[in-house]
């Protein structure tokens, strides 16, 4: 799918950044970001989020209240529960927060290396990233009508061959819209996209 050839090919670009891994949350909205991908080391992933960190951390805190670029030792956020000195523990010592898009549809995404501070190039580069995989993941604000039937049809626990003939349609021509609906949502199974198109308030 050519949107998720474009998605991929940012990500690679910023894991090649980040040689302690990165953690993106694009669009976030109603809490929860519409993609998230994390490379960080699966130990440091279990133990954030054993505690909870996610409504602590200053990194997430700063992405909301500022639109921008920052290393994480120029935050000026609190951070009282010690989450970046626990962070350096597990190798991700130095960092840069990159926060693209409006408060209803934020994109944060923190970037970490254990050998030195990110320059002002890379973290310029970063931000490029980011500004591109911000604009290609954004939700579309509308479904065809052929669409949304299809996608709720198959929400609703119809297979295939019932869901074409509840619409007068071929099987074929059923997942045509199903293949349609899952690119205009980015979404690589339909499952994805039913989930994408609901929270989106689309269907």
């Amino acid at each position: 799918m050519p949107g998720h050839i474009g998605i991929d090919r940012e990500l690679e670009k910023l894991g090649k950044m980040s040689p302690e891994g990165y953690h993106a949350g694009l669009h976030i909205r109603f809490v929860a970001p519409l993609i998230t991908v994390s490379t960080y080391r699966q130990e440091w992933v279990d133990h954030y989020t054993a505690r909870g960190y996610a409504l602590r951390d200053p990194m997430i805190a700063w992405g909301f209240s500022t639109e921008g670029s920052a290393r994480w030792s120029a935050l000026g956020i609190p951070d009282p529960f010690g989450i970046l000195d626990e962070a350096a523990g597990f190798g991700l010592r130095y960092g840069c927060v990159v926060s693209r898009g409006p408060l209803s549809s934020r994109t944060i995404v923190g970037c970490s290396r254990s050998d030195r501070e990110y320059d002002d190039d890379e973290i310029a580069a970063i931000g490029d990233v980011v500004t591109r995989l911000h604009a290609i993941t954004e939700p579309p604000e509308k479904l065809t009508h052929a669409q949304k039937e299809a996608l709720r049809l198959i929400a609703a626990g119809n297979r295939h061959a019932a869901a074409a003939a509840k619409l007068d349609i071929s099987e074929s021509a059923l997942k045509a819209r199903l293949t349609a609906a899952r690119a205009r949502l980015m979404a690589r199974t339909t499952a994805e996209a039913i989930q994408r198109a609901q929270e989106n308030r689309l269907i």
